[in-house]
């Protein structure tokens, strides 16, 4: 990693990503036999394979990236809690900083985000609350565990809004849900 640039992706970084795309065949192998078992025990298999995809995918595709932004780096470790002012200095760093900072933080929740209100029945203000803690405890866990990484407001807010835009790219498959769930309810009146 270049010192003169602490934004820069490192290697140990580059690795998490490459080994985590290359773990995606096994994953796939865990939800067949996870909705395999739920479907032999009776369940649906729909839902049983929703249910199941959601999961694992909410699992598998934010653990990954928690990894990474606890993965130590050389430096201090600081905390920025003036909303913008990341993002401010930002702007003034080199292309790959940028597109590297914005979308790694973007990301960090995005699958939770997309798959948990497909899983459970929680709303777009559910979502946003539980990312956003979510990310302050990760903020929290940086400073505290010494990693040299900034403890930032910014990136609390784009990971919010991350897991908020990902949750809204998957709310047709909430209208289905919910439907379902609600027909049962409709015809036991």
């Amino acid at each position: 990693m270049d010192p003169s640039n602490p934004l820069a992706i490192n290697a140990l970084e580059s690795t998490t990503v490459v080994v985590s795309l290359a773990l995606l065949p096994a994953v796939a192998l865990l939800v067949w036999a996870i909705a395999a078992l739920r479907i032999r025990s009776g369940r649906e298999p729909k839902a049983s394979w929703r249910d199941t995809i959601a999961e694992v995918g909410a699992v598998a595709g934010t653990l990954p990236w928690l990894l990474l932004v606890l993965t130590p780096r050389e430096g201090e470790s600081a905390v920025q809690l003036v909303p913008l002012v990341d993002l401010a200095d930002l702007a003034a760093a080199d292309p790959r900083t940028i597109v590297e900072q914005l979308v790694g933080n973007l990301v960090l929740f995005a699958a939770a985000g997309f798959f948990v209100p497909i899983r459970f029945p929680i709303g777009l203000g559910a979502v946003a609350l539980w990312a956003a803690a979510g990310c302050t405890a990760v903020e929290a866990a940086q400073y505290l565990f010494g990693t040299g990484r900034v403890a930032s407001v910014d990136d609390v807010l784009l990971n919010t809004l991350g897991a908020v835009l990902a949750a809204l790219a998957s709310r047709r498959w909430w209208r289905i849900r919910s439907q379902r769930d609600e027909a049962p309810a409709l015809a036991d009146r």
